[in-house]
């Protein structure tokens, strides 16, 4: 079970496993998104936009940062929405790179129902050289353990 509400402490920074991007992750996230942009599926192609070869696809890691989340132990079963996301692209990540992350909880809120609050994260993504690839923030709605009295 995923953490609640009450567990999001602000200041808290959760250090997600570890994931090696894989050539068959960038495939198949070509193949589900129809995303075949040549800078996924061209070598040469993505030489020549001076790339080094080709890259995983921005959205695929962002997607990949709230499975190492969930893969931490915060999300699974007690997320009940993704309210917003706010997201940066700072360095190519290419399959063979591992990746993990740092989610820092910035602030917690409880909401007009009694079940539910609202928590931000900053997700801080690096590769296995210390590089920031991606970052950004998440508005998530967790359950509560026990609703509260509220008025």
């Amino acid at each position: 079970m995923g953490w609640h509400y009450e567990d999001f402490e602000p200041g808290r920074i959760v250090r997600t496993p570890r994931r090696t991007i894989t050539e068959a992750d960038v495939v198949a996230f070509a193949g589900l998104s129809g995303d075949f942009n040549p800078l996924h599926t061209d070598e040469p192609f993505a030489r020549e936009a001076g790339f080094d070869g080709r890259i995983a696809h921005g959205p695929m890691i962002l997607g990949m940062a709230l499975g190492l989340g969930a893969r931490a132990g915060l999300f699974d079963g007690t997320v009940l929405g993704m309210l917003g996301v706010q997201w940066s692209f700072h360095a190519p990540v290419r399959a063979g790179d591992t990746l993990g992350a740092a989610i820092a909880v910035l602030a917690a809120r409880a909401t007009r129902k009694q079940d539910r609050g609202i928590v931000d994260l900053r997700f801080e993504l690096n590769n296995e050289h210390d590089v920031l690839v991606q970052s950004g923030q998440c508005q998530i709605m967790f359950r509560r353990r026990e609703p509260t009295n509220q008025s």
